[in-house]
């Protein structure tokens, strides 16, 4: 057997050991959050949401639902500079998205077992 036939059984094998592993890890739902962005958001959509009567407001004055805060907490980014991470008890995020349009900023205060959605505002 020739190098080249070697180099072709090689990545034949490769392509098929990672597309078996890509469908069984996304069976099991697993993830790689390997940003501080991306740990921060996961953080938050683990827990349960729970909304400011403000934020209830806005969110409703705007005909918006939870789908945009799920949206935002999947797609979205966090402003570090204007968020509060070392606040003790529960650290203050400032999570920036795009949702039909429309540029949305979310204050959360993201405690133990809990994260409350403060702040919704729409920037046009």
């Amino acid at each position: 057997m020739n190098l080249l036939q070697r180099f072709g059984y090689y990545l034949g094998g490769l392509c098929i050991g990672m597309v078996l592993v890509f469908f069984l890890w996304k069976k099991k739902g697993t993830t790689f959050n390997y940003g501080l962005d991306a740990r921060v958001l996961n953080n938050i959509r683990l827990k349960k949401m729970v909304y400011s009567d403000a934020a209830a407001f806005e969110m409703t004055k705007n005909k918006l639902d939870e789908t945009a805060i799920n949206h935002i907490l999947k797609q979205g980014d966090v402003n570090f500079s204007e968020s509060k991470t070392h606040q003790k008890p529960c650290a203050i995020y400032t999570i920036e998205g795009e949702f039909k349009n429309n540029n949305i900023t979310l204050t959360i205060e993201n405690c133990d077992s809990i994260a409350t959605l403060t702040h919704f505002r729409i920037v046009r």
